[in-house]
């Protein structure tokens, strides 16, 4: 099979090729030349948007030619899969410095500009980040392109082009408002229309028989257009592509209503089309939420599947082949429809029986599972699939009907089981009482995968031994690991250059292809001038964040103080609300005592709360509340700041990254499924205060335990207190601490004027305390006092923090993606 590159099965490395940084003369010119046409056709050449826009069409220009180069030699590969990812969000974030980089056209790019053209800096500041993804799952598909063209992997990311994003975060008066992402105002430099590639998607509508076969009839549809956004690999001249899906509606205005003067009526299907790509994870509170949801969904793996088929016959004409030499992965539950589209379209539009339809669609798809929780798996109401989807209804009860005879076949008697595994929910309620039937998409993807992942060790082995156990029960050799990680281009070389160089320096610069050189470290961790350039670079790091919060808030924080930096999606399991409770024992502690010696600490917040998710968005809100008190008390002075950061994207994580002290991944044990928030924290120098959860498990042993800060119960804890019966008021009536720092926030000493404003979140807390933040909270307060301490000895923190980085070796996206291509992608055997 073809595979990438690798010296050893654990290190995956590039392909020889030449380093992308001796660009030819020839391709220098035609760089300058493009970007210099293009400013010579602007009025405001000498402008940040003009340059951005010149530059990157010479970019993308000369990138357009390694991507036709990348696709004949993939479609001439003799053996080996193609592999194809499925995802409803990609975090791209900004494009043009990554382009440059791996172009080695930095240098040109400032030289081909306007004498009165602003830095290149400024330029590449201009740039909006795409708004294509919001979170860990986003960028983590993201990283995956960046890896697939560096390690010349053949290979294709498939997508939505949203137009609004999920939605550009504003902060009023606290509160959380969400407004369009108009990213796309000015257009985008890098998408490359392919107005050749057009695909019809069906939606409602009936099934009928013909000649003895069921057909769909869709009463309705749009057609999708395909648009690709083209990921350079580096060190090497391969690039991968992502490929997105424009809704567009099958026929123009109806013209007689138009000239009724019934205009809004006569483009309503336009309208209606359009819609698809507004918003990424629209608000599915609401009957029309969900079904926007699902035809989203559907748009995502139709266009894709119908893509990669007119593909395969183009380049073998052999149907019989294609899950011999496809891979279709599935990043979540999102996509999950993708094998009832596959058997759909096997079955009624290439004429396959059913028994070689699913061979196909087994050997082709595979699963990866983001989540534990079980109301995060995604399920449809029967109604609202058999109104959208009859067809896929129809596969889906006849995948089910095979797959519960199996079921009943190898465990008989056991209808407790099949009722469990069912891809079918019949709604019964514990009483007894019928509910929604609904459909569950999870179950789809795990019946029709050849193999299922988890993304951590801890969370693989849980989701076999919870959520998942009853499949893992049928066919325990399908469900794997493998671990997330992180591109170090983007997360490293980019993001830090002040660190890479150092790193260059230091061990050469060998670590962007193979991130395990970083292990050369260790040994040197404890001298001293390399002790002090890496403080010297982490101090212009956190003064760059310093001014960047000055400059957006107006607020003034000191950049010697120790920068506690929690930066992710707002979410109750994820527990910014044990953070904000440290917050305010710290400030009650320090008022209560300010002529002590305090450890100063700038607490920063970033993320965005689902806009339906009123917990998450009182939380953003109660943060807010928070620092307006602290950051005015005189008697706390420096000793103490907390910001949040609004509208969190790629772009601003690549500014508070390499100046973060301290990473908090503070998760309930047993929640997280990995985290690479984590591991781009611990890439930077930045140490972990964590629990013993998802990935910062794997990430410790490989750092030493000794170099995290973990505190909290254990999963194995959490699981057996909450058997006996969990009362968070018992640890609340036994700690004062805890019971004055809830006192404060639910008497309004942070909301002055509305006192009740956070009964409702602090309630929960003692009543049933879902996330453990009450059990966990002495163990946090402890351990932040280490933290304290250890930061009082800059020395031995900077030794820590190098041993941070050292031990990063194993969490670059290239060992992810190596692993999957052996474990999960391999092309199956032939039949003999």
């Amino acid at each position: 099979m073809t595979q990438p590159v690798t010296r050893n099965p654990a290190k995956p490395t590039v392909a020889a090729a030449p380093r992308a940084a001796s660009a030819s003369s020839v391709i220098t010119k035609e760089f300058r030349q493009i970007s210099q046409r293009a400013l010579a056709q602007r009025s405001d050449a000498d402008s940040a948007d003009a340059c951005l826009h010149a530059v990157a069409l010479a970019s993308r220009t000369l990138l357009a030619d390694r991507w036709a180069a990348t696709q004949q030699a993939d479609a001439k590969r003799k053996s080996g899969r193609r592999v194809h990812y499925l995802s409803m969000e990609f975090l791209m974030g900004r494009a043009l410095g990554n382009a440059l980089a791996a172009l080695g056209m930095q240098g040109e790019a400032q030289a081909s500009l306007p004498a009165s053209a602003p830095a290149l800096g400024e330029v590449l500041e201009a740039e909006p980040d795409a708004a294509l993804g919001n979170g860990g799952l986003g960028r983590l598909a993201a990283c995956f392109l960046d890896s697939f063209a560096t390690l010349g992997l053949p290979s294709f990311g498939y997508g939505l082009r949203y137009r609004h994003g999920m939605f550009a975060q504003h902060i009023q008066e606290g509160r959380q408002v969400e407004q369009p992402d108009e990213w796309l105002r000015h257009g985008s430099a890098w998408e490359l229309p392919r107005a050749e590639l057009r695909y019809r998607v069906g939606f409602g509508g009936a099934v009928r028989m013909e000649g003895g076969q069921p057909r769909w009839v869709p009463a309705e549809g749009v057609e999708a257009q395909a648009v690709d956004f083209v990921v350079p690999g580096h060190g090497t001249e391969r690039v991968s592509t992502l490929r997105q899906w424009q809704a567009q509606a099958l026929r123009p205005i109806d013209f007689v209503t138009f000239c009724r003067g019934e205009h809004v009526h006569a483009g309503q299907h336009l309208h209606q089309a359009e819609a698809l790509n507004w918003v990424l994870y629209p608000d599915d509170s609401t009957p029309a939420g969900r079904e926007l949801r699902l035809r989203q969904e559907y748009l995502l793996v139709s266009a894709s599947l119908q893509d990669m088929l007119a593909r395969h016959l183009r380049e073998t004409g052999d149907m019989h082949s294609f899950g011999r030499l496809n891979a279709v992965h599935l990043n979540d539950t999102h996509p999950a429809l993708a094998p009832a589209e596959l058997m759909r379209l096997l079955l009624d539009e290439h004429g396959l029986g059913w028994d070689e339809a699913w061979k196909i669609t087994h050997q082709a798809v595979s699963y990866t599972n983001h989540t534990l929780m079980p109301e995060a798996l995604e399920c449809w109401g029967v109604g609202l699939f058999e109104a959208l989807l009859p067809r896929h209804l129809d596969i889906a009860y006849e995948i089910n009907r095979r797959f519960l005879d199996e079921v009943r076949a190898r465990f008989p008697g056991d209808e407790a089981m099949a009722a469990r595994v069912s891809l079918i929910d019949e709604g019964i309620g514990q009483h007894g009482h019928a509910g929604e039937r609904r459909v569950r998409m999870a179950a789809l993807a795990i019946v029709a995968s050849h193999k299922v992942n988890g993304v951590s060790a801890l969370h693989s082995q849980l989701m076999v031994d919870t959520i998942f156990a009853d499949y893992a029960a049928l066919w325990p050799e399908r469900f794997i690991n493998v671990t997330n990680g992180v591109t170090p281009r983007r997360w490293l070389e980019q993001a830090n250059p002040g660190l890479s160089n150092l790193l260059d320096k230091t061990i050469g610069d060998g670590w962007r292809a193979d991130l395990t050189l970083l292990g050369k470290l260790a040994p040197k961790a404890a001298l001293k001038r390399l002790g002090a350039e890496f403080s010297k670079v982490k101090l212009a790091n956190k003064q760059v964040l310093a001014e960047h919060i000055r400059r957006e808030l107006g607020i003034n924080v000191d950049p010697t103080s120790l920068f506690d930096v929690q930066i992710k999606r707002i979410h109750e399991y994820k527990r910014q609300l044990l953070n904000v409770l440290h917050v305010v024992a710290r400030y009650q502690a320090i008022v209560a005592n300010p002529q002590a010696h305090w450890t100063p600490r700038t607490v920063i917040f970033a993320g965005k709360a689902a806009s339906a998710y009123r917990a998450a968005k009182q939380v953003i809100q109660l943060i807010h509340d928070v620092a307006r008190v602290v950051n005015s008390d005189p008697r706390v002075g420096e000793r103490l700041k907390v910001v949040f950061l609004p509208n969190y994207s790629v772009s601003l994580a690549e500014i508070i990254l390499p100046a973060a002290d301290l990473s908090e991944q503070i998760s309930t044990a047993g929640t997280e499924a990995s985290g690479t928030g984590n591991m781009k924290f611990a890439l930077n120098g930045a140490l972990t205060i964590g629990t013993w959860d998802g990935a910062n498990i794997e990430m410790a042993q490989g750092m030493g335990e000794h170099n995290m800060f973990v505190f909290g119960l254990r999963t194995e804890e959490v699981a057996q207190i909450k058997a006996l019966g969990y009362d968070p008021r018992w640890y609340v009536e036994e700690n004062r601490q805890l019971q004055q720092v809830l006192d404060a926030i639910t008497h309004g000493h942070f909301s002055h004027g509305e006192p009740d404003r956070y009964r409702s979140l602090v309630q929960p807390l003692l009543q049933h305390d879902p996330y453990m933040l009450m059990a966990d909270f002495a163990a946090y307060v402890r351990t932040q006092a280490e933290v304290d301490a250890l930061y009082e000895q800059p020395a031995a923190w900077t030794e820590r923090a190098i041993r941070n980085v050292a031990g990063m070796g194993r969490f670059s996206t290239d060992r992810t993606i190596g692993e999957y291509v052996q474990k999960v992608w391999a092309a199956p055997a032939r039949a003999k």
